[in-house]
């Protein structure tokens, strides 16, 4: 917050594009890009690198998003899928839990609708 401080009194101080306390800015910026830099370098080194994706775990807690319940409303309609969400949240348990419980949709479209890679993929669906 300093160095921002400094930069942004330091541009306010200047008449017809001559500035004297450009050398001040300068080293204020320089010194921030250096601390960003730094920062980066030690977050990677100490927070992400050694890290491992539990791939069954995060599975699981997509499928047990009550949110996904709305990539069901081409297949069984809103209210429908509304009530899927809600029990599904109710009893803890995943959407397709629900609709395989209540065969609201064959087991290839449960594979199909719940599929939650497309669901992060840009672009709209086809079909």
């Amino acid at each position: 917050m300093g160095n921002h401080t400094t930069v942004t009194v330091a541009g306010s101080r200047g008449n017809f594009e001559l500035n004297v306390m450009m050398p001040v800015l300068a080293h204020a910026l320089l010194e921030s890009v250096d601390l960003l830099s730094n920062i980066a370098h030690a977050f990677t080194d100490r927070c992400l690198l050694g890290i491992e994706v539990n791939q069954e775990r995060a599975r699981e807690l997509l499928e047990r998003n009550p949110a996904i319940a709305t990539a069901l409303n081409p297949y069984i309609g809103y209210d429908e899928a509304a009530v899927v969400a809600k029990e599904a949240a109710k009893r803890g348990v995943s959407v397709r839990d629900i609709v395989t419980e209540k065969r609201l949709l064959p087991e290839e479209l449960i594979d199909e609708a719940l599929d939650v890679r497309s669901m992060t993929e840009p672009g709209l669906p086809e079909g």
